[in-house]
């Protein structure tokens, strides 16, 4: 269903527009005449979207709209925090993303390293990183790169245009199209069908969701930010489900083509390379990571340096982080409200899980949002 297109504006945050979009989909839920569907989306600004926006109460209530691995941070493995901690106690520069600082290791986050002394500044690009390491020739800087296919093309063309010998990539860039395949294998989850993020089908292009939605039997639906971008993807997607048409619909089209932003694939791949690595609290997964190529091991912290992870401490059972859901809640099997320490014990200035720490994190988002994204249930 096409968004309608002003003469001189386009407006995604039409009120008249977006009742009329719920209605539709209000009628689609009901023409497949079971529930509830569930439909899950892989991108943190989704839910953003969609707990800001209120969406939920426009949601039929047999459809079941579920955020997935859509969150960098989230998924960013404990080990790999725990060698950006090493690094920064073994005396190295580490830079790195402001939602990282907070995030938990074994023992310590990187903020916790910043408060014993260590060198960790906060960034807001791999460039500004880069400037970091000329700032300060005689220490070696390591950038702790975190994020999916968009953030991985911006490390890879830095460091394509070339960085100091003193600048270094600590990579934990994952790639989403792996994690849709692990998720959709999980017996537990009865994922009908995909909403695919916007901004990182404008570097793949929306065709490389084609094998997946073959394979597994569910729609994808490409889809942007907006109010009424979300609300059209969901009538495409339920469409989908109900006329049983495993196919890639795009409904971002003023920003993602099929082929995608070639020029930005061939800096990624001559850069970076996907391996197996473990997705925090989700499970490890095929080809979900992305590390440096081996002809860049002179920029790669793991190959330059013999970080020595003893230097964290010893891995201590934390009995409030044993409780945590956030590995279900990723993987759609359950919600933040599903977790007792959500609002409590887990609250974003003293984060017991991944979810609780970045602004894509369901659990912050639903925190920030009153917790209550569904306004229906307000009363």
């Amino acid at each position: 269903m096409a968004l309608q297109v002003e003469a001189q504006e386009l407006k995604f945050r039409d009120p008249a527009r977006a009742r009329e979009l719920a209605q539709a989909l209000e009628r689609e839920v009901k023409a497949i005449g079971r529930s509830p569907v569930n439909v899950m989306h892989v991108c943190g600004s989704h839910e953003q979207a969609i707990a800001r926006f209120g969406l939920r109460a426009a949601f039929p209530r047999d459809l079941s709209v579920i955020m997935g691995p859509g969150c960098p941070v989230c998924v960013t493995d404990t080990p790999e925090v725990d060698e950006a901690v090493a690094l920064a106690a073994m005396g190295a520069r580490v830079c790195t993303y402001g939602d990282m600082l907070k995030l938990p290791g074994a023992q310590k986050s990187l903020g916790d390293a910043q408060a014993d002394g260590g060198k960790v500044e906060v960034v807001y690009s791999v460039s500004q990183a880069v400037e970091v390491a000329k700032r300060h020739p005689l220490e070696q800087v390591v950038f702790f790169a975190s994020g999916f296919e968009t953030t991985a093309v911006a490390t890879a063309a830095v460091l394509l245009a070339g960085v100091p010998d003193n600048f270094s990539v600590l990579s934990s860039h994952k790639y989403v199209p792996a994690a849709m395949e692990v998720v959709s294998a999980m017996p537990e989850t009865h994922i009908e069908g995909y909403i695919a993020a916007g901004h990182a089908a404008i570097i793949t292009g929306w065709e490389i969701f084609v094998p997946f939605a073959r394979k597994t039997g569910a729609p994808v639906v490409v889809a942007g930010f907006e109010p009424l971008d979300v609300l059209a993807a969901l009538v495409k997607l339920v469409e989908l489900i109900k006329e049983r048409r495993p196919e890639v619909a795009n409904m971002y089209p003023r920003c993602v083509t099929r082929e995608g932003n070639q020029p930005a694939q061939e800096k990624l791949w001559k850069v970076f390379q996907t391996t197996t690595g473990d997705w925090r609290g989700i499970a490890r997964v095929p080809s979900g990571n992305l590390d440096l190529r081996p002809e860049w091991a002179h920029v790669d912290a793991r190959k330059r340096f013999r970080i020595d992870t003893s230097l964290v401490g010893g891995k201590v059972e934390n009995e409030l982080a044993k409780q945590c859901l956030c590995g279900d809640i990723m993987s759609g099997l359950k919600n933040p409200h599903d977790c007792k320490l959500f609002g409590k014990e887990c609250r974003p200035d003293s984060p017991v899980g991944a979810c609780m720490v970045s602004s894509e994190g369901a659990c912050r988002i639903w925190h920030q949002y009153g917790g209550i994204p569904d306004l229906r249930e307000v009363g």
